[in-house]
């Protein structure tokens, strides 16, 4: 019996983990709820509905798109600032105003839930604001028709270098400052790369940020996506003994719950690049954080298939002037052969799931070499 007794007293700490995990992101879900009608009240008494685009990235007529999606015109955007908003703002009450009302009522576990730590939740929490707020800002130019981009908005190698600065402060703060230098190969072990994980830190990020924002382009499409990665680093991230960084991806993870109760087809919200590149910027950070890159390209292989057609698809035009895919990326080429939106979503969902299953395998269980 004693055995038994000292058996459950060691599991306790490990329950504790697991709640804070789950607590946290039940808070999240709850909180981005809470706050939804708020900005979606903003969102259309302002006017910030988004225009279809009528030319692609070379000044070409888009053919498909433009008459697939015109019923969508102006449904507002930047429904991504529900998501780190959210986030931002949970951290800051985890951090200020939770120890108070674990004081007040006596409660440990509230105070526990605090999860505001240095080493593990600073840099993916600047990064998702700070690319959330630039992303914001290229959102109002595209609404308003202002800026350096033809129809409004930022230019795409505007956008590519801020993100490429981010990046590569990330990458700075990485290599010098936190002395990482190492490559993690799943079930083979890590491998010091010295001033090559610069690159590759870069690499990873735009990799995440621009595949985030061209999967942006359906109904619930990227959220799903996201929902199903930041989920799976949350387990990742739980399984190597970092509870802060496991609690922020749940954060993320039940913010990204409760933007899908809405923009499900039919969307009652869009969400712009606030959202996209700043959650898939963020995403990218974790996984250099959790130190596993490759293991991002198994969990979001959807991106590698999205900006893959895109890009095909233009060098295509460009040097042959002929099309590969009927619309790109992938999915409006699903679209233009006459798939459901739904469907194309659902189907991308699951896939997703199944690839992020086999990602996670093989990242827990070649975490050992």
């Amino acid at each position: 019996m004693e055995n038994i007794q000292i058996a459950q007293i060691q599991h306790i700490p490990f329950i504790m983990n697991i709640l804070k995990v789950l607590a946290t992101g039940l808070c999240s879900f709850l909180l981005a709820f809470l706050l939804t009608p708020l900005w979606t009240h903003i969102l259309y008494k302002y006017r910030f509905g988004i225009k279809i685009k009528k030319n692609d990235v070379n000044g070409q007529q888009l053919t498909f798109v433009n008459k697939l999606h015109a019923c969508k015109a102006g449904t507002p955007t930047m429904g991504g600032v529900i998501v780190w908003a959210s986030v931002l703002i949970l951290v800051l009450l985890s951090h200020y105003v939770f120890p108070f009302i674990a004081e007040w009522t006596n409660t440990n576990f509230i105070a526990r839930l605090d999860f505001f730590k240095r080493s593990q939740v600073w840099l993916p929490l600047f990064v998702l604001v700070m690319a959330g707020i630039l992303g914001m800002l290229d959102d109002y130019m595209s609404v308003r028709g202002c800026g350096s981009n033809k129809g409004g908005g930022m230019r795409f190698a505007f956008r590519f270098w801020w993100l490429f600065v981010i990046a590569g402060a990330g990458a700075w703060w990485f290599y010098e400052k936190l002395g990482w230098d190492q490559m993690h190969i799943p079930a083979v072990g890590d491998f010091s790369i010295g001033w090559w994980y610069i690159p590759l830190f870069i690499f990873v990020i735009l990799f995440a940020a621009i595949s985030s924002n061209e999967t942006d382009g359906l109904d619930g499409l990227n959220g799903g996506v996201l929902l199903i990665a930041f989920s799976s680093f949350a387990l990742i991230a739980f399984v190597q003994n970092r509870m802060d960084l496991a609690s922020f991806c749940a954060a993320v993870s039940g913010a990204l719950l409760a933007f899908l109760w809405f923009n499900i087809y039919p969307a009652r919200f869009f969400m712009g690049d606030t959202g996209a590149i700043s959650l898939g910027t963020t995403l990218g950070v974790v996984a250099m954080l959790t130190n596993s890159a490759l293991v991002l390209f198994l969990i979001v292989f959807v991106y590698i298939l999205e900006s893959g057609s895109a890009a095909l698809q233009l060098l295509s035009k460009r040097f042959f002037g002929r099309k590969i895919f009927l619309a790109a990326p992938l999915h409006h080429h699903f679209e233009a052969k006459g798939w459901p939106e739904p469907k194309i979503v659902m189907r991308a969902w699951i896939f997703t799931s199944l690839t992020a299953l086999i990602g996670v395998m093989i990242g827990i269980l070649g975490m050992g070499k």
